[in-house]
């Protein structure tokens, strides 16, 4: 386990005076691909006083909270969120909320409902801001069977009113627990109150309800909730989506122009469902066509979609595809997990193609997270890749190249 020595340095750094070396937008870039978790907390402090909101911090205070807890460095993680209580802004609620939200995002929920209890002696005012950003840290931290008590027990003790943010996670927490008549119970009481039902709220349960195998009951809340005049969005049509691409394709390019004539936009969740699609069922041309069709369709691809489609083509025996799609990724920091790029890295030997495989396992050393590199050496030995080879340097040092480009 490293140091948390570094900590000690920055436990003060929301009244820290150092100029910053980096942009805020380059912050976050490096925040994604480095997994050293002293190293994410030097590049978050560099920047943390240029924040103009709580917004913007939100996303690298929580990756360098992640990379932390990846380590189980739960001290170090509490000395971190504890010390921007110091931070003048620690009044402002939106501020506040952000250090309740992170204690949830690495399952510390003690700590997080401790801040929600100090806000009094901080001087935060609380409202339904704070109030959703605990109940969201119940369920991030998987107490679900809490979140209905904290529902009750909060608004008679700081006199919070609940809104339909508050609603919606309760549902969740309901349907996490697998309570799918408590679901339908909020459900109608949020309706005699008056309390609008949002389309993520109808989305939460007829996802529980298709995971449970309960697909009538759930394009019967479908029919309902277009019936309500809620407005459908992507995200929903993605449920859809996602409990139907197990089968024929033609069923999720029947959904997917359903959206577009609806007025709404596939993103690339919904691409990749039906490059999935097409993939088990052995059409890797057609899932090939919709990768290469992403940009055009204004989808930029993510990680499922690069693990996926190396995984299939490797299946396929298409180890020079899979290879240039990997390539891809490592110019996008979007490369797949250990399983998928050991499975490509076989293949590449297997197919007598040493350099490219020399390569690949060189620049995946580089950038995966250090619990890994074991696994990593490990297979580089197996696959009789450990030997110096200067043909694999230059690959690799292209590759290199390319991921920091």
């Amino acid at each position: 386990m490293s140091s948390s020595i570094p900590l000690r340095h920055l436990r003060h750094l929301s009244t820290t005076t150092a100029k910053s070396t980096l942009s805020i937008s380059k912050a976050k870039s490096k925040l994604r691909t480095e997994y050293d978790p002293d190293k994410a907390l030097q590049i978050y402090s560099s920047v943390s006083e240029h924040y103009s909101s709580p917004t913007s911090s939100r996303y690298t205070q929580d990756l360098t909270v992640r990379r932390l807890a990846k380590s189980h460095r739960f001290a170090d993680i509490e000395s971190f969120i504890e010390s921007h209580k110091n931070d003048p802004k620690i009044t402002q609620e939106p501020f506040l909320s952000t250090l309740i939200r992170s204690y949830g995002r690495a399952g510390m929920f003690d700590q997080a409902l401790r801040t929600f209890d100090q806000m009094d002696q901080l001087g935060t005012p609380r409202t339904a801001i704070s109030f959703n950003t605990l109940l969201s840290a119940c369920n991030d931290s998987k107490h679900f069977d809490r979140v209905p008590q904290l529902f009750d027990e909060i608004p008679n003790k700081h006199g919070v009113s609940p809104d339909k943010v508050s609603y919606g996670i309760l549902i969740k927490s309901y349907c996490a627990a697998d309570k799918p008549e408590k679901t339908m119970e909020t459900l109608r009481l949020m309706e005699e109150k008056g309390i609008e039902i949002t389309a993520v709220t109808f989305t939460t349960i007829f996802n529980a309800l298709y995971k449970k195998g309960n697909g009538e009951e759930a394009e019967k809340l479908w029919d309902e909730m277009v019936k309500k005049g809620v407005e459908v969005d992507a995200a929903a049509y993605n449920v859809k989506i996602m409990y139907v691409h197990g089968g024929s394709a033609d069923n999720v390019k029947a959904l997917i122009e359903e959206m577009a004539n609806a007025g709404l936009k596939p993103d690339t969740i919904s691409y990749n469902y039906l490059m999935t699609c097409y993939c088990r069922n052995g059409m890797m041309e057609e899932a090939v066509k919709v990768y290469e069709g992403l940009e055009g369709n204004a989808c930029n691809p993510n990680a499922a979609t690069f693990r996926t489609l190396i995984f299939y083509l490797c299946e396929s025996g298409d180890y020079d595809k899979a290879y240039k799609v990997y390539k891809r990724s490592v110019e996008l920091h979007k490369i797949p997990d250990f399983n998928t790029m050991k499975y490509l890295a076989e293949g590449l030997v297997k197919k007598k193609k040493m350099k490219e495989a020399k390569g690949l396992i060189r620049t995946i050393k580089k950038k995966f997270p250090p619990n890994v590199l074991v696994a990593w050496k490990k297979l580089e030995q197996g696959l009789g890749l450990a030997s110096s080879d200067t043909g694999a340097s230059s690959v690799a040092d292209e590759e290199a190249k390319e991921a920091t480009a």
